[in-house]
């Protein structure tokens, strides 16, 4: 019968191993975790109709997009963009070389009237500039450069604008003789080609400046200047158009790239006391808000995954080799620590907003994979460490455009991974604090990170967010320093950072056995080392086993003087006591370290050490003793070997019973003289073997390999302790005498 099964049979410890409790203890998981999502993924519905008016504020679930206010902005944002206009370039100088070529070509035919010659010229200018218009445009269609809507605004602007030349002009043009024309189409070419360069929407107004520039220009006479402007001013066209395709496009743009409108999370959707419209009531019923119409898709689906997360959490605890997958008390803390976890992110969801967006960084999420490393173990802690990054990112989520708020969860593990690494071999509560100022470090930089490649956040919000995750650093700290004391003392766990604190050699008990009883402290001390490096040979906590053996016999310091080891130039007062008061005294020191431990309030793993290390070992010496003296009285009462033995119990646990082991070794090598490798491998199986068969490991699941690996240990250990020394010469005095048989039963 295994000791699980023991333990089964008493009702008192039973729903420790209960498979219905374990049952019970993941479904409270589940429904925590549920409970802890449930205002984040279901929104809250009303029993509310058209016409009847709302008995309470209602308020928005969660940031909800106003698409009133979302339409109006971009129709705002599109008023405010501005006319696109294109710049056409248009080759007018040709048009200056098809006038100037007619002129040459009519004026140089003599057969031709006057009369004829102004007709001519009233008709065929109109039309030149015309079929140059066509030209361009036809020319522009084909290349697909400018859209259609452009090029019909390019014809229209240019009609509208189209110079009328005087009807005098026409008349003085007959009389212009082919040298003056020379002269005259350079000064043309160049003054339309300069005018053109300039964006022209108005062409009448740059007309205005062609006097200017044909007066200034190398002609000399007066007709060829003026024939010039007003040839110059018919080649004169607007340049700029409006592109109503293009404004239309950058409008569009506008209108994208205004962001949504929201309502935000807590404000007011319906006041108490007002009216329910029928456009009221749609926009409650969109967001599943009626209670009529609500959907109940949402909770399957929210049911289903905090199904999958409790199933993975169990999946972990069964297939691991640790105690918690047998053991509900150390379930019940793991499930605590969740909870506490997930009610301090909770507590900061209250204040979290829009003009404080980053303020879910303040909640202290890497707390609750601290607690577990310390308390528990750091594979627990890493699965922890997962559930806590994927409930941030769904508590913590703000606009619900997506189910997860991935940078909550990145931060949340992150912090978490960080708290594990720098307090898992910690051994002072100071450690914490470092711990907690790491988890800030970390998390500063991720987020930093973060918002140095989104790119679009102020220096406030960026600020406000890195102050948040240093305060969650300090807050992480604080509160692990102020649960730890409350899980040590709920739960009876004795945290690796409490076990250093034990071994400080400044506490009182310790100090004591310093002062009072040297020698049991000095054998103590060589326990502990003995103990340390057996227990995490197997796998067990070498920790305890060493704090443990520093006070397991802490009871020695009642009686003092009847323990060999504190004998000092004194007599032994066993020589002259009755072998039964011997073992009585002997036997007490156990009983007596308990009630001095239990008076410090030292944990209760200890204390089973300083009560069990000897379980029920027979006192050899001093049973033999009274049998001998009973034989010499010729008393034929027989001498029970019962009396003689510890009142135990045995061993219950592979740490009391490693520490048991290493007392008996210590001592026993201890009398030999000059110790060697096969005496003392002798010595530690033979004590190891006398325990096994006296049934002391019954109750504490040591296999043989365990008990094969701890003598292998022990014999590396003791042989790295008492190595050869150095032969002095036979005369010198010593008092290093081997010890008795009394005198080595007596120093256990």
């Amino acid at each position: 019968m295994n000791p699980i099964q023991r333990k089964l049979q008493n009702p008192l410890v039973g729903w420790k191993y209960s498979a219905l409790v374990r049952f019970l203890l993941f479904v409270l998981l589940t429904a925590v975790l549920y409970a802890s999502l449930t205002s984040r993924m279901i929104p809250q519905t009303y029993d509310i109709r058209v016409g009847t008016t709302a008995e309470k504020d209602i308020l928005a679930p969660r940031a909800i997009e106003n698409a009133i206010a979302t339409e109006k902005a971009k129709e705002d944002a599109a008023q405010h963009v501005q006319p696109v206009y294109r710049i056409v370039s248009l080759k007018n100088e040709a048009l200056i070389e098809a006038m100037f070529e007619k002129l040459q070509q009519i004026n140089a035919d003599s057969e031709v009237t006057i009369g004829d010659k102004v007709n001519i010229f009233k008709s065929v200018f109109p039309v030149l500039a015309q079929d140059h218009l066509d030209r361009q445009i036809q020319n522009f269609t084909i290349s697909g450069q400018y859209n259609d809507a452009l090029l019909q605004e390019m014809r229209k602007k240019i009609s509208e604008q189209q110079y009328r030349i005087p009807e005098e002009t026409f008349y003085k043009m007959p009389r212009l003789p082919k040298e003056d024309l020379t002269l005259m189409e350079p000064v043309a070419k160049e003054i339309v080609t300069r005018l053109m360069n300039d964006q022209i929407m108005d062409a009448q107004t740059v007309r205005a400046k062609v006097a200017e520039l044909v007066n200034s220009s190398t002609l000399t006479k007066s007709m060829s200047r003026e024939m010039v402007q007003e040839i110059v001013r018919a080649a004169i066209t607007p340049n700029k158009f409006l592109d109503q395709k293009g404004t239309e496009t950058a409008k569009g743009h506008a209108r994208d790239n205004v962001k949504p409108v929201f309502v935000n999370k807590n404000d007011v959707l319906v006041s108490k006391g007002e009216p329910i419209t029928a456009d009221i009531y749609q926009r409650l019923s969109s967001l599943d808000m009626l209670q009529d119409e609500a959907s109940y898709w949402p909770r399957v689906g929210l049911v289903i995954m905090v199904l999958l997360l409790a199933l993975a959490v169990y999946m972990f605890v069964r297939q691991s080799s640790l105690a918690i997958s047998a053991n509900n008390v150390q379930l019940l803390m793991l499930l605590l620590i969740i909870v506490i976890n997930l009610m301090g992110m909770k507590l900061f969801t209250l204040v979290q907003n829009l003009d404080y967006p980053y303020i879910g960084l303040l909640a202290p999420t890497a707390m609750g994979a601290m607690l577990i490393v310390i308390l528990l173990d750091e594979k627990l802690a890493f699965m922890g460490s997962m559930l806590f990054a994927i409930m941030a990112s769904m508590i913590f989520n703000m606009d619900h455009l997506q189910l997860f708020d991935f940078r909550y969860g990145l931060i949340t593990i992150a912090t978490s991974f960080a708290a594990i690494f720098s307090i898992q071999r910690a051994g002072q509560r100071s450690a914490i604090l470092k711990a907690g100022v790491i988890v800030a470090l970390m998390g500063m930089l991720l987020m930093g990170s973060l918002m140095m490649i989104e790119d679009h956040e102020s220096k406030r919000n960026m600020l406000f967010a890195l102050s948040f995750i240093v305060g969650s650093g300090l807050l992480t700290a604080v509160f692990v320093i102020g649960l730890l004391p409350f899980f040590e003392t709920a739960f009876g766990i004795l945290s690796p950072l409490k076990l250093v604190e034990l071994s400080n050699p400044n506490h009182p008990l310790l100090r004591k056995l310093l002062t009072e009883t040297p020698g049991t402290y000095h054998h103590s001390i060589m326990v502990g080392n003995l103990a340390e490096t057996a227990a995490e040979a197997i796998g067990a906590d070498g920790l305890l086993c060493r704090v443990g053996a520093y006070y397991h016999d802490i009871g020695k310091t009642k009686r003092p003087a009847y323990f060999i080891e504190n004998q000092t130039n004194i007599e032994n007062p066993h020589d002259k006591m009755d072998p039964e008061l011997s073992k009585s005294i002997i036997v007490a020191h156990a009983r007596d370290g308990v009630e001095m431990l239990k008076e410090y309030h030292i944990p209760k793993q200890i204390r089973d050490i300083a009560e069990q290390h000897h379980g029920t070992t027979l006192l050899q010496f001093f049973y033999h003793k009274a049998k001998k003296i009973a034989e010499a009285s010729g008393d034929t009462t027989p001498v029970e070997e019962q009396d003689y033995r510890y009142d135990g119990p045995l061993a219950q646990s592979k740490e009391v019973a490693i520490v048991g082991i290493a007392d008996c070794v210590e001592a026993a090598v201890r009398s030999l003289r000059s110790p060697n490798m096969e005496q003392i491998d002798s010595m530690v199986r033979k004590i190891i073997k006398g325990r096994l068969d006296d049934g002391q490991f019954n109750d504490c699941d040591l296999t043989t390999k365990e008990l094969d690996q701890i003598a292998r240990t022990l014999n590396e250990t003791l042989l790295g302790i008492f190595h050869s020394r150095i032969e002095y010469p036979t005369n010198l005095p010593t008092s290093n005498q081997p010890p008795n048989l009394q005198n080595q039963e007596k120093r256990s």
